[in-house]
This record gives C-alpha cells, structure tokens and sequence, in this order.
C-alpha cells in the first residue's frame, strides 16, 4: 500500500461522502463491486487510469482533484503565498466554502473551491470552483469552474472559466482577514452564465460549510451603509447615470 494509492482513496471516499453517495451507489456508478469500491478507498487496490476517470466523472470532480498528492520534500524557502500564512488560515487552506446570494432568482447558492498547492515561486496555484443551483422547479445543477489563484497581502484573487462555456469568465476576490476567523468576505464578478450578462455579487468565503439559512442569505445582502462606504473606497462606482426624460 503506497501513500499515493492511500491519498487517492482519501480524497475519493472525501467526494464521495460530500455528495452524500454510499459505496453501492459509487460502485453502481463506476461498474464495480462495492468491495473494489471499499478498496479503492483505502488505498489496498492501485487505481488504473480508465478507472480514476471513472470515479472522477461519477463524482462530478476533475481527475487532478483526487490526484492533487505532494510527496514530502526538505526544508526549504516556502512559495511566495505561504510566506503570508502565518496572518491568515486562508493562505494554506486546500479547500473553501463558497455562498452568495442571487436576487435576480431569490436563491442563495453556495459552491465549493479546491486549491491545487504548488511550488510556483510566482505564487499561482490551479483552483477548481463547483457552484451548486437550484431551478425555480426545484431541480439541483452543478456549474463547474476551473482557473487560479493568486495570494497578496490584502486579496487572494481567483480567476475562474466555465468548464463547459470558455465564454463565461469570472473574478473572485476575498479579502485576507487581519485576525485569525474561519470566513471572510469579497465580491463575485463577471458574465453570468445564466444570461451571459456582467454581474456582481456580494459573497462569503469559509473554512468550514455553513448552514444555508435566512441568517447566511442575510449577512449576504448589500445594506446601504455598505453600499456608501464602497463607493467612498472606490471599491463600487456607478456613476453612468442616463440623463431623466
């Protein structure tokens, strides 16, 4: 059993339990025995390549995402966007919880991003965004993303495409809290894949998964104390007013 094979299974049985699926609705899936399944979890079978493509299609991921394993190295200077950490968990988290709320549609929609880590010295690291969405019939839809991320002192920018729409690109920013806390907010901002219109949107980034209710819809409305003090900062500017008829 090698530490590969062993982190594969971790990150499989990691997804697989995320989307709420059983090892018999995987193996169901994939066209497997539950055993193999069970297996493959944890790290006794070495996955062949049709396989892990598989799985990874099955559960909605990219193949790099379940093979994102770094064997250890020596000491040596940390890239760029780790030098920061020790200001914020927000530089050597793997993955983030993702929400903000959609007013056009009255829904709040919340996604999930996973950071690939790398050595880079320019401190970029490849990033994969899955939003979830909910049709006015109730029906559940994935929109999957994949992009980067760059680490500063102030931001951490990500910079999203549509997997399966290159039109539809996409900026996140989130800003790097001064304390230690597991969420912090930044602001969404592009072409909507919905209408292919710009948009913008007030969003939070966490840690930990939060519990999608009026609260979180809530603290992700724009007040108008925030709205002032945006364009005070130049951080919101509208200012392209058509004259009155």
């Amino acid at each position: 059993m090698n530490e590969l094979s062993q982190h594969i299974g971790s990150r499989i049985r990691s997804y697989r339990k995320e989307r709420k699926l059983t090892l018999q609705q995987l193996a169901d899936r994939i066209r497997k025995s539950r055993a193999s399944v069970s297996k493959y979890e944890t790290g006794e079978i070495t996955l062949d390549v049709e396989t892990l493509y598989d799985i990874s299609a099955a559960l909605g991921v990219e193949p790099c995402q379940l093979m994102d394993y770094r064997p250890p190295v020596q000491e040596s200077a940390p890239p760029v966007h780790m030098t920061h950490s020790r200001h914020s968990p927000f530089y050597e988290a793997s993955r983030l919880y993702f929400y903000y709320y959609d007013g056009r549609f009255q829904r709040l929609k919340d996604g999930v991003i996973h950071i690939q880590k790398t050595e880079d010295p320019s401190g970029s690291c490849e990033a994969f965004l899955t939003i979830t969405s909910v049709s006015s019939t109730g029906r559940s839809s994935e929109v999957r993303y994949s992009g980067k991320v760059v680490y500063s002192d102030m931001l951490i920018r990500f910079s999203f495409v549509n997997q399966y729409n290159s039109l539809e690109e996409d900026l996140l920013y989130i800003f790097n809290p001064l304390e230690l806390r597991d969420y912090t907010e930044g602001l969404l901002c592009g072409i909507s894949s919905a209408d292919l219109m710009p948009c913008a949107f007030k969003c939070l980034v966490t840690l930990t998964p939060q519990e999608p209710d009026d609260a979180l819809k809530q603290h992700l409305l724009f007040t108008a104390n925030e709205v002032r003090r945006w364009q005070k900062l130049n951080m919101l500017i509208v200012d392209n007013y058509a004259p009155s008829v």
